[in-house]
């Protein structure tokens, strides 16, 4: 076999066969041939191997996977020491990045905005002291010093709004609940005039008797109407008290018969459930949801709440034996804790530095959850809203 004179090897892999073959041409005793055959097959090997193995030089496409970005850390949930320690902050937004978009949305309420819940049972106009009461000396008080330290009220709306999708309201807000069924008197005599002057309106936790007075109906319609007071659920019995214990039927009797009552006397269906007496369990939290109730206010007093970040406790305080743990249950927005009165007038502070430490520890950490929804959140929920 000849080769042609005009041919030239172009590697060292080629110039190796080359060889080969020009040997071929030659006459070689047969064994020179086999070994030299053998050894050049073993060259030709080792470089074929060597160049299927060089990385691919600079500038060259990779055939390799993109690497996945690294998932930034996502800083922990704010913690105070200025709440009982039984008393732990809980979240119940599922979706990260929902959150997130929600608490950094320029047009949403600011973090740190921060809600007091008073609930009143009773504001007693003598000098004695009632149980489950409040001085009328030491209310005036109260409202004054809400006012004095810029706290702003708002209605079951409002709050639903906040809570759920961190809607704006007044970064420092508070919630005043009457508990049971008054007449205009009561309250043209205690919250009228903070109506009028502040717009500040009351909510009612009302109780839909069966066999309710008409006139007292009929008041509380016109209040309701007016926008004086914004009346929510408590059950259709003054004594009622729900519980795991309580049968399925008295559950029941007093959650579907709140939202009958609320249709046929003020023509609304109630956002919330005020505990009738405090009392509440997993069983009746369970058919409020399916009765579509979105807030359930306890007797409870934890804290103040924000977006995402309500306080409860997972076990019972021996120091607090009246308080039912709320943790267990895990549906925060069901089991908002609430003030009285009195604890309120002496903890306005209190709530206000929770607030701002609140707000400055969100500040230091928006870089790293910004960072985290860039990378986590961005692709499936688009860019973080921008002013």
């Amino acid at each position: 076999m000849r080769l042609s004179a005009v041919y030239r090897p172009r590697s060292i892999v080629q110039e190796l066969v080359y060889n080969l073959l020009r040997m071929q041409s030659v006459r070689i005793p047969y064994k020179q041939l086999l070994l030299r055959f053998a050894i050049l097959f073993s060259i030709v090997s080792i470089l074929v191997s060597c160049q299927l193995n060089r990385p691919p030089a600079e500038g060259s496409a990779s055939t390799s996977l993109p690497l996945e970005p690294t998932v930034p850390p996502l800083p922990g949930m704010f913690q105070t020491n200025l709440l009982n320690p039984l008393d732990k902050p809980h979240d119940y937004i599922e979706e990260t990045c929902r959150y997130l978009r929600s608490k950094w949305n320029p047009l949403n309420a600011a973090p740190g905005t921060v809600v007091m819940v008073i609930l009143i049972r009773n504001i007693n106009p003598g000098t004695g002291d009632l149980p489950d009461s409040i001085n009328v000396v030491k209310f005036f008080e109260l409202m004054d010093q809400l006012r004095a330290q810029g706290f702003e009220a708002i209605n079951t709306d409002q709050l639903k709004a906040f809570m759920e999708r961190n809607v704006e309201i007044p970064p420092r807000s508070f919630l005043l609940i009457q508990d049971g069924n008054q007449g205009a008197d009561y309250y043209d005599k205690y919250f009228r005039e903070y109506f009028m002057m502040w717009g500040w309106g009351i909510t009612n936790g009302w109780i839909s008797e069966r066999e309710p007075d008409s006139a007292l109906v009929a008041e509380n319609f016109s209040m309701e109407y007016e926008g004086f007071v914004d009346h929510q659920a408590r059950g259709i019995t003054e004594d009622a008290y729900l519980s795991d214990d309580i049968s399925k039927l008295v559950i029941a009797r007093e959650l579907q018969g709140s939202l009958e009552g609320f249709a046929n006397q003020f023509g609304k269906s109630p956002t919330a459930i005020i505990w009738p007496n405090g009392g509440f369990g997993m069983r009746p939290i369970e058919a409020a949801r399916q009765l579509r109730f979105k807030l359930g206010f306890t007797s409870n007093t934890r804290g103040p709440i924000m977006y995402n970040w309500v306080p409860l406790a997972d076990a019972p305080d021996p120091q607090r034996p009246g308080l039912i743990p709320e943790g267990p249950i895990d549906d925060p927005l069901m089991t908002l804790p609430v003030y009285s009165p009195n604890q309120a007038l002496y903890e306005i502070d209190i709530v206000r530095t929770i607030g701002k430490a609140a707000a400055d520890v969100a500040l230091s950490n928006k870089d790293a959850e910004y960072r985290f929804y860039e990378v986590v959140c961005e692709e499936e929920y688009g860019p973080m809203p921008t002013p």
